[in-house]
C-alpha cells in the first residue's frame, strides 16, 4: 500500500486500541477499591498494622514492627485512583491492543516469520504471567523482610502510591526474568549464538540466577529463594536443550539445502568469459529485427 494507506490503517488500530482501554478503564474505575485490595492485601496480611488480636498471638515477637498504608495530599486520592484505574484497563485490555498490534504488522510477514510469532507469543504470555504470579506470592516475605529493619520505637508509614509502584516494578522483573529463556532460543534461531555455547555458561548462568532470587526475595528462608530460581533454573536448561536440536536440525538442513520457498544463495565469484572473440552466439546481443523505429529507438535500446 502507498505511505498514505499506512499512516490510515495505523491510526485506525490506535483508534481501536485507544478505545477499548478507555472503555476498560471507565469500568475500572467503579472497581478501584477492589483492585487496591487486591494489590495491597498480601502485604497488609503480613505486616499490617491492623491484623485480628489471633493473629497477633501467634507472633513469636511481642514488639514485632508493622505499618500502616497512607495517601499525602488533597489531589492523591484522585490521581491514585486514575492511575491504578489507568493501569487496569491497560492490563485488561491487553488483548484487544496486542491483537490490533499484530493485524498491522502480520500482513508484511512472510508464512514462515508469523509461525514465529505465534510461538514467541504464546508461550511468552504464559511465562510473564508465571513470572508474575511468583512475585505476588512472595511479596509478604519480602515486606516482612523489609519491615524488620524498621527501628525501635518508631513506626513505619507505607505511602499508597509508593507500594504501588514497588508491586508493578517486582511483577514487571519477575515477569521479564522468567522471559530469559526465550531470549536465549530466539538468538538461537537468529543464528547469533548456538546450543553448545549457552551449555558452556551453566556454571555462570546457575550463580546469576542464585544471586538474582537471593536479591528479589530477601529472605532469611532459602525454600523461598529456592521457589524463585528453581522455575527459571528449569527454563535455562529448556531453552538449552532445544537450542541444541535445533542446531542439529539446522545442519541436516543446510546439508540438504535450501526448501522450496526459500532462496539459495548468491555464488558471486567471477565468471571467466575468455576472449571477446570466443563469446558464444547465444551470449551475443540479441539482432534488431527490423530497421524500424519506435519512438526515435531501436530494439535494442
Amino acid at each position: 500500500m502507498p505511505l498514505a494507506d499506512h499512516l490510515r490503517e495505523l491510526r485506525n488500530r490506535l483508534a481501536k486500541a485507544m478505545l477499548a482501554i478507555v472503555a476498560i478503564t471507565v469500568v475500572a474505575a467503579f472497581f478501584y477499591n477492589d483492585i487496591i485490595n487486591l494489590i495491597t492485601r498480601p502485604i497488609l496480611d503480613s505486616v499490617g498494622c491492623d491484623k485480628s488480636f489471633a493473629e497477633l498471638a501467634k507472633s513469636t515477637k511481642s514488639t514485632e514492627p508493622c505499618a500502616e498504608i497512607t495517601i499525602n495530599g488533597l489531589l492523591a486520592p484522585f490521581t491514585l485512583a486514575l492511575k491504578v484505574s489507568l493501569m487496569a484497563g491497560v492490563v485488561a485490555a491487553s488483548p484487544v491492543w496486542l491483537y490490533q498490534l499484530w493485524a498491522f504488522i502480520a500482513p508484511g510477514l512472510h508464512r514462515h516469520e508469523r509461525k514465529y510469532a505465534y510461538a514467541f507469543v504464546g508461550t511468552g504470555a504464559p511465562l510473564f504471567m508465571g513470572g508474575a504470579y511468583f512475585a505476588y506470592t512472595v511479596l509478604p516475605t519480602t515486606a516482612k523482610v523489609l519491615i524488620g529493619f524498621t527501628p525501635d520505637g518508631t513506626s513505619n508509614l507505607l505511602p499508597l502510591d509508593d507500594l504501588l509502584d514497588l508491586v508493578l516494578r517486582m511483577v514487571l522483573v519477575f515477569g521479564l526474568s522468567f522471559e530469559l529463556p526465550l531470549l536465549l532460543v530466539f538468538l538461537n534461531l537468529t543464528g547469533m549464538i548456538t546450543g553448545k555455547r549457552m551449555l558452556s555458561w551453566w556454571r555462570a548462568m546457575i550463580m546469576g540466577i542464585t544471586v538474582f532470587a537471593a536479591v528479589a526475595t530477601p529472605s532469611t528462608d532459602p525454600l523461598t529463594m529456592l521457589a524463585l530460581a528453581g522455575p527459571i533454573w528449569i527454563l535455562y536448561f529448556g531453552a538449552v536443550l532445544f537450542s541444541l536440536l535445533n542446531d542439529k536440525r539446522r545442519r541436516r538442513r543446510d546439508a540438504e539445502g535450501p526448501d522450496d520457498d526459500e532462496a539459495s544463495d548468491l555464488d558471486l565469484t567471477p565468471e571467466d568469459v575468455g576472449p571477446v572473440e570466443t563469446v558464444s552466439a547465444s551470449r551475443a546481443l540479441p539482432e534488431q529485427a527490423s530497421s524500424d523505429r519506435v519512438n526515435g529507438y531501436d530494439d535494442v535500446t
